[in-house]
């Protein structure tokens, strides 16, 4: 993995921040899929179980299993209504915990640009999805300019500063998520676009969910002085005019893909 990690270890800022952010994009992944009822689902990578959660209400499966390799998302995600069907363990994508064939479906929800090597949990995912089920995932456009991160992101370029990237970035291209699909055997292999929209209260809303809930901005933050941070906030402040009400309005763009495993 990059020599910087990127770890999620605070659900509540996480569910703020970023479940906001995949439960806008996720309905819409979920409609795209367009799976009957009565399937077994596995989600990896789950987190705080934001998109378990959608998986549970939209879905109606009949088995959930969410796995993440951080303790404290999943405690998080065992407090969800979710729970009440979805069970959450420990485990890593690369090598799920799960004989051949468990599941109907196996999901990724902007993980894959976290696994070290994603060639690898692609076909993880397959080998845990019987034959003629389904392999997908959502991931955000990082390369494209799709990222929420994207209105930071890009003032702290302009300052000449290096935003951390996932440590298989590349992985979130829409066509390196074909690649992987294809590469790993999966059949009727299909990606698309998915653009969202949220709005924020103030800027300063946008700033507090934003930055609480991202950790892979706390190395560079924490590495700037206060006259910095705040050079840079006015920065992005001017990127995100704010409408007559003060509200802030900006939109996000994940690539997805999904695939069927040989009958």
């Amino acid at each position: 993995m990059a020599e910087t990690q990127i770890r999620f270890e605070d659900g509540l800022s996480y569910e703020r921040y970023m479940g906001d952010w995949s439960r806008r994009v996720g309905t819409i992944f979920i409609d795209w899929l367009a799976l009957p009822s009565g399937l077994k689902w596995i989600d990896v990578g789950c987190g705080n179980g934001a998109f378990t959660e959608l998986i549970v209400e939209r879905c109606a499966p009949t088995e959930v299993r969410g796995i993440d390799p951080s303790e404290a998302q999943l405690d998080f995600a065992r407090k969800r209504r979710a729970a009440r069907l979805a069970k959450f363990g420990h485990g890593d994508a690369m090598t799920l915990p799960f004989p051949a064939g468990t599941f109907d479906v196996a999901v990724m929800a902007l993980v894959i640009y976290f696994v070290p090597d994603p060639a690898r949990g692609v076909a993880e995912m397959r080998r845990v999805v019987r034959p003629g089920g389904m392999v997908a995932a959502y991931a955000w456009d990082i390369l494209g300019g799709g990222f929420a991160l994207e209105p930071i992101r890009s003032e702290l370029r302009a300052m000449g500063l290096k935003p951390i990237d996932p440590p298989s970035v590349d992985a979130s291209r829409l066509e390196g998520m074909r690649d992987l699909w294809v590469g790993a055997g999966l059949e009727a292999v299909e990606t698309r676009e998915i653009s969202v929209q949220r709005t924020f209260s103030t800027f300063e809303e946008f700033w507090d969910i934003t930055v609480s809930g991202a950790p892979s901005l706390r190395p560079t933050l924490g590495a700037m002085s206060r006259d910095e941070v705040e050079l840079l906030k006015t920065g992005v402040r001017a990127r995100l005019p704010g409408d007559a009400a003060g509200r802030v309005t900006y939109g996000s763009r994940a690539n997805a893909v999904k695939g069927r495993v040989p009958a």
